[in-house]
């Protein structure tokens, strides 16, 4: 597809924050990045080793909670330190400045971490079937379909689930990059753009669009949804991590009490809405308890079929629009942690 003047300028603003971040070195890591070049193939290691340490994102500290609230066993290894962070661009710097070891974001980041040229593999997978992101609108807004985002500005994060759900829905709404406005922000700026007016729309997670409509519903917001699923749950983590032997054992160590987590999670709704929604993130119960009813069933496939199609067809909607370049997705996945999430979880989370 031709790339419009105002899609140059947009990806000129894009890649050059990318080349920043990268600190222009990911020319040496691509080749390894594209075919997968340096990542272990060494079997998993039976026992973590003594001192082994890992560094683990979790967003809003909910890991920590959830492991004490499922009051799963202790890990067999230190957790050196639980990083506050979510977003997938954020969590590529910290692989690089090598502060994080492994994360948990949905299927874009690690296709972005690739075309940044660093080198990174997903270790373990969790179905989502039903929607995670709603579209809102900005206060006063008249726009009630996709279709009507013709022409209107649209919050764009190009490394994040939130992107790549937008431009699901475009597609199937017949729409293509050069019918709308794309603005590029990340999650986190999200809220204050559709405040200030900046964009006309913004998906938010089920989880932030109840207390958006709380405050801007008055004025005119609203949310649009609509049945465009991001498939993708996953843990995953820079290659140098799975090449160390000891840090591999640890991943290998953690994802099954990741599944059980959230299985864990699933089963006790009203416990989560109470300490997590109602205790640390100020929502109302009523509000806590509309979030869990849009929530997925953990599913955790002993295959990974469908989710490497599912990452390719991604990848290809995003070099579509110019945004990455084409690749075989194939080399994002570390097949010697595949079938680990699913024996740990009763056979009704086994997709």
């Amino acid at each position: 597809m031709p790339v419009s003047h105002d899609r140059r300028v947009f990806l000129a603003s894009v890649l050059g924050a990318a080349a920043s971040v990268a600190g222009l070195s990911g020319c040496a890591q691509s080749s390894a990045a594209s075919t997968g070049a340096g990542a272990s193939s060494a079997p998993l290691a039976d026992k973590v080793p003594a001192g082994t340490r890992l560094k683990i994102a979790s967003f809003q500290n909910q890991q920590q909670l959830l492991f004490k609230l499922a009051e799963l066993p202790e890990l067999p290894f230190t957790v050196s330190s639980w990083l506050n962070i979510g977003a997938g661009p954020d969590v590529i710097n910290a692989f690089r400045a090598k502060s994080l070891d492994l994360a948990n974001n949905a299927g874009i980041p690690p296709i972005q971490a690739h075309f940044q040229g660093f080198a990174a593999k997903i270790v373990a997978i969790d179905v989502t079937r039903k929607p995670n992101y709603v579209f809102a609108t900005k206060p006063g807004s008249d726009l009630r379909t996709v279709a009507d985002f013709k022409g209107k500005k649209l919050a764009f994060s190009q490394g994040q689930a939130q992107g790549v759900v937008l431009l699901r829905a475009l597609k199937k709404a017949g729409l293509s990059y050069d019918d709308v406005r794309l603005v590029p922000l990340t999650s986190n700026q999200f809220l204050t753009a559709l405040q200030s007016g900046q964009v006309d729309i913004a998906p938010l997670g089920n989880q932030q669009a109840p207390a958006y409509l709380q405050q801007y519903g008055p004025k005119g917001a609203r949310t649009i949804t609509t049945d465009v699923v991001d498939l993708l749950n996953l843990l995953w983590a820079p290659v140098s991590v799975l090449e160390d032997r000891a840090k591999a054992a640890a991943v290998a160590a953690y994802i099954p009490q990741w599944a059980k987590g959230l299985v864990w999670q699933y089963e006790h709704p009203d416990v989560w809405n109470e300490e997590f929604y109602v205790k640390t993130q100020n929502l109302s119960l009523a509000q806590a308890r509309g979030i869990s009813a849009l929530a997925n069933k953990p599913l955790f496939p002993p295959s990974w079929d469908e989710a490497i199609a599912w990452e390719q067809e991604t990848a290809d909607l995003l070099a579509e629009g110019g945004f990455v370049k084409k690749f075989d997705v194939s080399s994002l996945f570390d097949h010697r942690f595949e079938s680990l999430a699913a024996e740990a979880v009763p056979e009704e989370y086994r997709k």
